[in-house]
């Protein structure tokens, strides 16, 4: 038996300093704050629609924060979880590539993209992806559990092992996408044929 292969996504980050934990921020005080922020637990934060362009955040947690359409270009997020957050907007393409790692919990995501992003194994839990760009992106075995695609764009996206048997409402090429050993579930299975190798679940 071949040994399990070890994931390249870090642990969702579950440790922070009680002075690391800051509650109903605005971006003001974040800037305020500094430019590198590791370790940090966020919640009730309200950044919606401001500039958090070009910041460092590790091993950090938002937990019910507002974020939509705030602007992350040239921010770095390495080992970030976000735990029931909006979204909406957001360009996560605009991120740095370097050790770019993410995760996500019940947040409302729509039209958010992660247009040529390399993310695999990344973990989508109960999230609202309406009209995601996943365009061009990494996601091989990503899993997709209990989300809504509805409208999201897939093409050139590489889906190798990806997890689709609880999602709903996607609409895949396979002519246009990897999709070798990706999991669907039957009720998610029109205009995908056996020859590209899919892992049927009932």
């Amino acid at each position: 038996m071949k040994p399990r292969r070890k994931s390249s996504l870090p642990r969702k980050p579950d440790y922070f300093p009680e002075e690391n934990v800051f509650e109903r921020w605005d971006a003001a005080r974040l800037l305020r704050h500094g430019r590198e922020f590791e370790q940090c637990h966020f919640i009730g934060a309200d950044f919606s629609g401001a500039n958090l362009g070009n910041l460092l955040f590790v091993d950090c947690l938002f937990e019910r924060c507002n974020l939509a359409s705030a602007s992350l270009a040239g921010t770095s997020l390495q080992n970030v979880a976000f735990d029931a957050c909006k979204l909406s907007g957001v360009q996560f393409t605009a991120c740095r590539d370097l050790l770019f790692g993410v995760h996500f919990d019940q947040c409302q995501m729509p039209y958010t993209s992660f247009y040529g992003r390399k993310m695999p194994q990344t973990r989508f839990a109960a999230c609202l992806l309406t009209d995601a760009d996943f365009g061009s992106a990494d996601l091989t075995e990503a899993v997709f559990r209990d989300c809504d695609l509805g409208g999201a764009l897939f093409e050139r996206t590489q889906l190798p092992g990806a997890d689709f048997t609880t999602a709903t409402g996607f609409s895949i090429d396979p002519e246009t996408n990897v999709l070798r050993k990706a999991r669907f579930a039957l009720s998610g299975l029109p205009g995908l044929l056996g020859k590209y190798e899919l892992l049927i679940e009932a």
